[in-house]
């Protein structure tokens, strides 16, 4: 088997044939020539659609595409490796610029008749009520919920954060949401 450094001194087209032939090493020849490629088709992509988010789909959907070719011998000539890359970006650039224009015409066309999406922080009733009803706890399980739902911890690590058990905490918490379903009924009422 080649090792990479070697696989690195290798042509594209040569490390096109390894990959079509399926020898043993065409899984590190695959990825030479997609760290070869990545960079190029990358910044074809933002020349193109001038967003790095949409550059970056597209010279993965590239890849993907020309690894595909490879293994089933579709690519005629290696030598022309690169070539049959940056055409397949000129497909899917405008496939891609294809659809983004159909869903800004479908957008324009019914957008008027979507539902309104309604803003976070823009202070809901709900929103403004969950506040005060949290603000109303004491401080010990007003910090458990935080840490749970806003910090995303585990039982285990508010415990040693708090210097308690992890049962103290999961206790805390029930009780806590308890009292929060309660206030936020009072609230509707």
């Amino acid at each position: 088997m080649t090792g990479t450094g070697g696989l690195s001194a290798l042509e594209d087209a040569d490390l096109a044939r390894l990959v079509t032939v399926a020898r043993a090493d065409a899984t590190e020849a695959e990825g030479e020539l997609c760290r070869r490629l990545l960079p190029r088709l990358r910044l074809y992509g933002l020349r193109h659609l001038r967003d790095h988010a949409a550059a970056d789909d597209l010279a993965q959907e590239v890849l993907v595409l020309v690894i595909e070719r490879l293994r089933a011998g579709r690519i005629r000539d290696p030598e022309r490796l690169a070539s049959f890359a940056f055409g397949a970006c000129r497909l899917v650039a405008r496939n891609q610029r294809r659809g983004m224009r159909r869903r800004q015409g479908l957008i324009d066309r019914f957008g008027a008749a979507l539902p309104q999406v309604v803003e976070p922080g823009s202070g809901t009733l709900g929103e403004r009520r969950l506040r005060s009803c949290l603000q109303a706890l004491e401080p010990r399980p007003q910090t458990v919920l935080v840490l749970t739902f806003y910090s995303e911890r585990d039982s285990t690590e508010i415990a040693r954060e708090l210097a308690l058990t992890a049962e103290n905490v999961r206790a805390i918490r029930h009780r806590a949401l308890a009292r929060l379903r309660a206030c936020m009924a009072l609230g509707r009422a």
